[in-house]
């Protein structure tokens, strides 16, 4: 056992920990180049909300190394704290790497002999407020131990939404947007914002997955870019493809939704679509920003920055919030919106 705990455990894409530790300014405890989680001292607050790199963020509380091959049960229920008394689930998880996934097949054959010692107990319980219980195994030999706020964290097992990919979609892109909906939007929201007959912009749209995905949700789109569209998105009779350049192309009349996924400066892309927002052309807007190799905490708040300025000098009320997505690379997905004052 470590006498000196650190106070987050917080995971995240493989290649992004400096990125993580430096928007969360906490001082590190534990940072491995690649390895998807960091361990992070200091900080008695986190808002994951305001979080972009972090996938998940936990309250640690214990840790058990030198685990014994032959009995893991023992060790693990002594470490589990006394408060939280109780948890709404269990989950064991594992590094998103290629060592993580050789640890998958223990950890599915281990959740239910755990889980059955936790529910006699009386730990495990029903109730949406409760925390839940995380138990991390970087190897096989150590186990982190922690709980997270259901209201200030992940929903999704490890921090990761997964998606199937439909067989018929233009490209892989279309994950993105799928899962942006799904991490920013309530279902409530979602229900309200997508009705048939809405209307969107795809600013470099092909080949076409974003555009697919808005006409599954019964919108109308028009695909704005010089390059064709592919399979169903070219012949889809609710996307019309206009081949213009995505930053001169501005609509007749405002849609509801402009989604945007071009390669270009972050700085460029966020001016473009707070220009579309602050002018009245869409009151919402889904983009990435594709980050350099370095830097990208710093570029992303630029970009943010740009945004913020141009909405606050025309004294807007918006809300704006960046992740990282799992099906992301090197980029971050924004969600802007207008706010009725």
């Amino acid at each position: 056992m470590h006498t000196t705990l650190p106070d987050w455990l917080i995971y995240c894409r493989p290649g992004f920990e400096r990125d993580c530790l430096e928007e969360t300014q906490a001082m590190p405890h534990e940072i491995n180049a690649d390895s998807g989680f960091l361990l992070l001292h200091g900080k008695p607050r986190l808002k994951f909300s305001q979080l972009t790199f972090a996938r998940q963020l936990i309250r640690l509380h214990n840790t058990v190394d030198n685990l014994p091959e032959r009995d893991r049960l023992t060790p693990l229920l002594a470490a589990i704290p006394d408060t939280p008394q109780k948890f709404s689930a269990l989950w064991l998880e594992v590094p998103d790497t290629n060592a993580g996934k050789t640890l998958s097949g223990f950890t599915r054959r281990f959740q239910p002999l755990l889980e059955e010692k936790l529910r006699t107990s009386g730990r495990l319980a029903t109730g949406e407020n409760l925390p839940r219980l995380h138990i991390f195994f970087p190897d096989k030999n150590r186990a982190l131990i922690g709980s997270s706020d259901p209201h200030n964290s992940a929903a999704a097992h490890m921090g990761i939404l997964r998606l199937k990919m439909p067989h018929d979609a233009p490209s892989r892109s279309y994950l993105k947007l799928a899962e942006a909906f799904e991490v920013f939007l309530s279902h409530e929201e979602q229900e309200k914002w997508f009705r048939p007959g809405m209307h969107a912009v795809d600013l470099g749209a092909a080949p076409g997955g974003w555009s697919w995905h808005l006409v599954q949700r019964g919108l109308k789109v028009a695909a704005v870019d010089n390059g064709p569209l592919k399979g169903v998105a070219a012949e889809h009779p609710s996307i019309k493809h206009l081949r213009l350049d995505g930053f001169r192309y501005r609509p007749k009349q405002p849609v509801d939704w402009l989604v945007c996924d071009m390669v270009e400066q972050p700085q460029r892309v966020a001016a473009l679509v707070a220009e579309w927002v602050a002018a009245g052309f869409t009151t919402r807007a889904i983009f990435n920003l594709k980050l350099p190799m370095k830097k990208r905490v710093a570029a992303l708040a630029d970009a943010l920055d740009i945004v913020r300025d141009t909405l606050d000098a025309k004294r807007m009320k918006y809300r704006l919030e960046a992740k990282q997505l799992y099906h992301d690379r090197e980029e971050v997905t924004v969600f802007l919106a207008r706010v009725k004052r």
